[in-house]
């Protein structure tokens, strides 16, 4: 029998050819109903294949109820570029996030975030903001080198503190802020804006890699290619200045910390360990002006045990957009927006759940699509092969849980460790990118 036989289950078994007999519990612990190793999904497998069951999903919970949404937390929102309007946008979105005060040193910068929160008043110096009364929560969204003055007056003015990221433009100040949100009261709340950390669709993508879906990560790579020219015009030459921060290097994280941070730090959360060091290349290969930051970059980062993780932008070409994909031995997993899909190898063990889930073709693949909030779409009555995926933008996400870990006293997964974490990264490959080379990062830097 030759060896692109299907029966014999070797290494040349088409990707297309699934399992035709699986386990329901394996299938919802693969979905985040039960808890799952993939051991325990191999033998649940197994073992519906060999009495030749073919068992369907379950039926609809009438039971089933979504978290009421909690008590409205005010807010403010410091910074109002375009990052800030969409901050303010997507507040507007949530039942319980009411904007109450808008804050920019530029007044022109009011007119557009105002569409969003006619009746936040509008405030152009933050201490303002951090002395009202009715301000409970603040969102920074203001250029990352002048995160930490505003971030540590906010703290100890007793706000809850959502943060952009990275916390800062140097290791310094990213260290001073996170030790002063580590010595904050339990119950008042620091989050980064690491989206992707609270981001469901992550979290179920983390499941697979983290019980061995994917078998031994090999490596792991992402990109951010997006064409555009990153400087904005103005009449007035300071303000001109001012508005081109990321083009300079003494106020800009260059591409590795605006762009590759999310990535980078992806990387860190899904391997579980801290990196040694960092490989950076880049230049200026398309925007030929006055910048001393570089439009294009590849950067590597250097785990223990060999592992790397390459991320690689461009702002001279839009092509592939931004992605991230993590290979294994049994498979590789590949994440695009708010969207993931597995994709076996052909001598993988099955799993047990791939019969039911929604299959997509890419050129000569077949990937299986992961699908985050099973749980809501089971207890719908949906069959998971309908769900295409979530819906909201992962800042939503990230507000929301930050509005919800301020009403339940909980802490974030964006905390400020992982922030200072994703941020040191950040900045280091920053740094071995203007340098054209490797850069090792002392685990100190790692401590607030």
């Amino acid at each position: 029998m030759s060896m692109g036989d299907a029966s014999t289950g070797g290494p040349d078994l088409n990707r297309r050819g699934f399992v035709k007999a699986g386990s329901v519990a394996a299938f919802l612990a693969a979905m985040g109903g039960v808890p799952l190793t993939a051991q325990e999904a191999e033998k649940a497998a197994a073992q519906a294949a060999s009495e030749g069951k073919v068992l369907p999903p379950p039926k609809a919970d009438p039971n089933y109820k979504e978290k009421p949404p909690g008590p409205p937390v005010k807010c403010a929102v410091i910074g109002l570029g375009s990052h800030g309007r969409d901050i303010v946008a997507t507040l507007a979105k949530l039942p319980n996030a009411p904007v109450v005060a808008l804050c920019d040193h530029y007044k022109q910068a009011f007119r557009r975030a105002a569409e969003a929160a006619p009746q936040a008043r509008q405030v152009q110096d933050y201490r303002e903001v951090l002395s009202a009364a009715d301000v409970q929560a603040v969102i920074i969204a203001t250029p990352s080198h002048l995160h930490r003055d505003i971030a540590l007056a906010a703290m100890q003015a007793g706000k809850h503190v959502y943060l952009e990221a990275p916390l800062a433009h140097t290791v310094a100040d990213a260290k001073a802020i996170a030790a002063a949100a580590k010595a904050l009261p339990p119950k008042q709340v620091f989050q980064s804006g690491l989206q992707w950390r609270e981001n469901p669709q992550h979290h179920h993508v983390l499941k697979f890699i983290r019980t061995g879906a994917t078998g031994r990560l090999a490596t792991s790579r992402g990109q951010g290619n997006r064409k555009q020219r990153w400087r904005r015009s103005s009449p007035n030459g300071d303000r001109e200045k001012a508005l081109n921060w990321r083009l300079y290097r003494d106020t800009s994280p260059g591409l590795a910390g605006e762009v590759g941070i999310h990535s980078l730090d992806l990387a860190r959360w899904y391997h579980d360990t801290l990196p040694v060091a960092v490989h950076g290349l880049g230049g200026v290969m398309q925007w030929n002006d006055d910048r001393d930051v570089p439009d294009t970059v590849t950067v590597v980062a250097e785990f223990p045990g060999g592992y790397r993780h390459t991320f690689s932008a461009t702002l001279a070409n839009s092509f592939e957009g931004e992605h991230d994909v993590f290979a294994g031995s049994d498979a590789a997993v590949l994440i695009r927006d708010n969207k993931a899909w597995m994709f076996k190898e052909t001598d993988a063990p099955l799993l047990g759940w791939e019969v039911y889930a929604r299959k997509d073709d890419f050129l000569n693949d077949s990937g299986i699509a992961l699908v985050a909030n099973a749980t809501k779409i089971l207890a719908q009555g949906k069959k998971p092969a309908e769900a295409a995926s979530q819906t909201e933008a992962p800042l939503q996400y990230a507000l929301g849980r930050f509005v919800e870990n301020i009403n339940d006293g909980t802490r974030p997964v964006a905390d400020w460790k992982a922030g200072l974490e994703a941020t040191v990264l950040a900045l280091r490959a920053n740094e071995a990118v203007l340098k054209g080379g490797r850069i090792a990062i002392d685990a100190s830097d790692f401590v607030a």
